[in-house]
């Protein structure tokens, strides 16, 4: 893979263009702003909820990233406010160098500077939260925060610290993410409401949405009081083709060596009925200018009820019956076998529902003693995350199944339907015989507790401040699982069992926008047929098996830590400098606990973990005119595995002979970073910035293949992590935003913001014996941004495009090839009319082009997933008082 290049003449010319566009503005801005820029004064939250200048807020967070010590960037409320966003992870698409992983067209997982979810270290008002990641079929990695579950109408400002100074936990390869709440001394006497109804074109439903906020300060500004509260409903249809990955050498005997056929694939409509309730509280009480006393507490709920149909078509699963490769029928494309007949193939009827609910607490207490030139922070964090079935609705998996052959094609590529055809109709029920029902409970439990002490004091020489501080963070990770899996209706004629244990396929318009010729409509289990025959009292009361014990671990990390800062500022040839130098102790102590499997004997076990690491930090801050500042940064960074990959677990797949397993003796990744960065602000309203980042990482976890024998299983392919790879991350990335109000009228309310994030990636290391070179998951190589607004009078428009390259999604293992997640963009706008002083009536749009998530295998010859949610589009009300 070719090293890392600037932008091509093209990207030049645009950044070209648009900074010439800029020192226009600054020009017939002169008379508006003197040499020395002011700084913008921060937006009004409460106003932004209901309708104010975007540009003003785009303005503050320059504002912002201009006066700070470190690299960082920012979104504002309004810039939160006014796109589509309805949590904090599509708010930060806003952000600089950030990209956002969707699931079912919602913002979940963040990436920052290329960085995968799990490189990110997230907090709220400054102190971390727990995470918990826990998805319908009971997947859990346990470091990468979902954003779900945090509803952008609490937030006030997200902060994203690219360049981490000594004081900031040392968590974060990628950025340090800091989302901030309102507060009342930042409001004083207002309150807002919003009311939305939001409608998605696939699901074809109307969902309910109202927020509120309050917030309260006595006269002279001593006590604070604010509350704000949420409910969120969503109904959700992503229609879904995909298969699991391409293997290799399965059918070596009739094909030979070296090529790759296809494994699991599904056609499947999964719908959600997602309720979320959120509300915060926040006080604060200053009794004089020298003590102050914060508190905050967050609390969320997140139900979602799942319900799945699908068609699962099985070339490689030899439970039931050997799968045969008809010689001849083969159609090759370079190593992979795209099309080719298969007989004695598995094709399942599915249904799988569950009702998952995500509860998240946060609490925070916050005591500043400022006693003249010291300042003194005792502070307090506890928050619990946890994901479970309430009322008893646990994971439930209906199945039925056919044995017939499969013709395949894939060659039409990897965004068009393949072929998919069998000589039995799968729309009859006679066809079918029943198979096995599966009952999966799973309890998923994250607490993180943080204390801490900080001091600090300024000096008036060229040495202005030093700072210095502890903090002990405990964490837990406690991961409960159950399977049942129940034979009793195997291979009972379906017709047999009765017309109360099947249905037609509820849904029509299966992928509508692509032809192909592939199942569309199957025979659908029922969901509560099975599990009233089958889940008896005598069945839930059965003991743990060795495989739940197996399942379930927990891991509990205790991180002590200290810092010592030092802050500066002097000249240097006319030029002010300053920054701050640095360096940070942490020592980790880690206990996993689980169960292994000696013979048919569960055996517990506990695996201690230590490592201690020193992580020095430098920024430095120079003002080379008084509208252009140059930044550089060092720093040692740290971050600890994902809490699955630690434990000592092992998780055999249902559905393939294939494992998890978790190796407790993982070090964590380690990095050196540099950052190099040019922000110009030519006037108020106008800023243009770019930076260089180089990342190099140590210890890269990679993947081992071991093959384990599994009783009534058989051979099964067990993955688990080790270290010894190595990875470096070189990237630019550029950013401007201008108000265009230079133009004439009525064209000055048109304003324009824009980013660019270019990285490269150098990597080797392995998936089982299978080498990864220059490719880390999650990491876009490009992505960009482009948003234009408009403000004039009652009137506010805002459109925007954001736009990723592929990532990989999985590196696959030494028998299956890896995954990519195809180029994506979503295209989003607003438009806002202020029908009266207090209110204001906005209408929302995301993905308005309607546009579908594709993923493919090793090359593009291998498809993988057609992925389609649909648009959303959404009207709301808004007031303050």
């Amino acid at each position: 893979m070719s090293s890392f290049k600037f932008p091509s003449a093209r990207c030049a010319g645009a950044v070209a263009i648009l900074a010439f566009a800029a020192l226009g503005a600054g020009q017939a801005q002169a008379a508006d702003a003197a040499a020395a820029t002011p700084a913008a004064e921060p937006a009004d939250a409460v106003d932004a909820i209901v309708i104010t200048s975007y540009g003003k807020s785009l303005q503050a967070a320059a504002a912002l990233k201009r006066s700070a010590e470190y690299g960082l960037d920012a979104v504002n409320a309004e810039d939160i406010g006014k796109f589509p966003t309805r949590n904090a992870a599509e708010a930060l698409q806003l952000v600089t160098g950030v990209t956002i992983d969707r699931q079912r067209g919602a913002g979940l997982y963040v990436s920052v500077r290329g960085l995968g979810p799990q490189f990110q270290y997230t907090e709220l008002n400054g102190r971390s939260i727990a995470v918990n990641d826990l998805i319908e079929n009971g997947g859990a990695r346990g470091r990468q925060f979902r954003f779900e579950v945090l509803p952008a109408e609490l937030i006030s400002q997200i902060e994203v610290v690219k360049t981490p100074t000594a004081d900031m936990d040392e968590g974060a390869l990628g950025g340090n993410i800091n989302i901030k709440t309102f507060k009342p001394f930042d409001l004083g006497k207002k309150a807002a409401f919003s009311a939305r109804e939001t409608y998605n074109d696939v699901r074809k439903k109307a969902d309910p949405s109202a927020s509120g906020l309050v917030s309260w300060t006595n006269q002279d500004k001593t006590l604070g009081l604010l509350a704000s509260g949420l409910y969120d409903e969503r109904h959700v249809r992503n229609d879904r083709l995909y298969m699991v990955g391409w293997n290799l050498d399965k059918f070596k005997s009739v094909l030979g060596s070296g090529l790759y056929t296809p494994t699991r694939t599904r056609p499947t409509v999964e719908t959600e009925h997602r309720k979320l309730y959120s509300g915060a509280i926040s006080g604060q009480w200053k009794p004089n200018g020298d003590f102050q006393t914060d508190v905050d507490v967050l609390v969320t709920r997140l139900d979602v009820d799942y319900d799945e149909f699908g068609l699962d078509i099985y070339p490689d699963d030899t439970t039931f019956a050997v799968p045969t490769f008809v010689a001849g029928s083969q159609k090759v494309v370079g190593d992979t076998v795209v099309g080719g007949t298969i007989n004695n193939v598995r094709w399942m009827g599915s249904r799988e529902t569950s009702l998952n609910r995500h509860d998240l607490t946060i609490f925070g207490i916050k005591q500043a003693w400022t006693p003249g030139a010291w300042t003194f922070n005792a502070e307090y964090g506890y928050s619990r995350a946890r994901s479970y079935h309430p009322d008893g609705k646990a994971t439930t998996r209906d199945r039925i199944a056919f044995f017939a052959p499969l013709t395949y094609d894939f060659s039409r590529g990897y965004k068009a339907i393949p072929q998919l055809t069998t000589t039995v109709d799968y729309n009859n029920p006679a066809n079918y015989v029943g198979q096995a029902f599966d009952y999966t409970w799973k309890d998923s439990r994250d607490t993180d507790e943080t204390f801490r002490l900080d001091g600090s004091r300024v000096f008036s020489g060229w040495f202005t401040k030093v700072a210095f501080g502890v903090e002990q963070h405990n964490l837990n990770r406690t991961y409960l699982r159950r399977d049942w899996v129940l034979n009793d209706i195997l291979n009972v004629p379906l017709t047999t069992l009765g017309s109360s244990f099947y249905q037609p396929m509820p849904y029509s318009g299966f992928l509508s926008g692509l032809s192909g010729n592939s199942p569309r409509t199957w025979v659908s289990p029922t969901s509560d047929a099975y599990y009233n025959k089958m889940f008896t009292p005598a069945v839930a009361a059965q003991p743990w098996s060795n495989a739940d014990l197996r399942n379930t671990f927990i891991v509990d990390q205790k991180i002590h830590s200290a810092y010592a800062r030092g802050d500066f500022k002097f000249d240097l040839g006319g030029v002010p400098v300053s920054g701050n130098v640095g360096v940070r102790y942490a020592e980790t102590k880690q206990l996993a606990s689980g169960t292994l499997i000696s013979g048919s004997t569960p055996v517990p076990v506990a695996y201690l973990k230590e490592y201690k690491n020193w992580l020095p930090s430098l920024n430095v801050k120079a003002e080379l005119r008084d509208d252009l500042v140059a930044r550089f940064a060092a720093s040692r960074v740290v971050n600890r595995p994902n809490v699955t990959d630690s434990a000592p677990r092992i998780t055999v797949s249902r559905d393939s002979p294939t494992a998890s397993g978790g190796n407790p003796d993982l070090d964590p990744f380690l990095a050196d970073q540099y950052d190099a960065s040019l922000e110009w602000y030519p006037a108020p309203t106008t800023a243009v910035t770019g930076a260089v980042f180089v990342k190099t990482m140590d210890n890269y976890i990679t993947a081992q293949n071991t093959t384990i024998q599994v009783p009534g299983r058989g051979d099964v392919l067990l993955s688990s992590n080790v270290n010894g790879g190595d990875a470096k991350v070189t990237g630019f990335e550029a950013a401007y935003n201008q108000s265009l109000n230079f133009l004439p009228a009525p064209f000055d309310g048109f304003g324009v913001q824009a980013s660019v994030t270019l990285v490269d990636s150098k990597a080797n290391y392995f998936a089982g014996n299978r080498q990864i070179k220059d490719d880390l998951v999650g990491l876009s190589k490009r992505s960009y941004n482009l948003v234009g607004y408009y403000e004039k009078g009652p009137i506010s428009a805002r459109l925007g495009w954001f736009w990723r390259s592929r990532y990989l999604s999985s590196i696959g293992s030494t028998s299956q090839a890896q995954a990519y997640i195809d180029a994506y963009g979503s295209l989003d706008g607003s438009l806002s009319y202020q029908i009266a002083p207090q209110y204001a009536v906005t209408l929302e749009g995301s993905n308005l082009t309607d546009e579908i998530r594709y993923v493919y295998g090793k090359s593009k010859d291998q498809p993988m997933e057609i992925y389609h949610w649909g648009r959303t589009v959404s009207l709301t009300l808004r007031g303050k008082f």
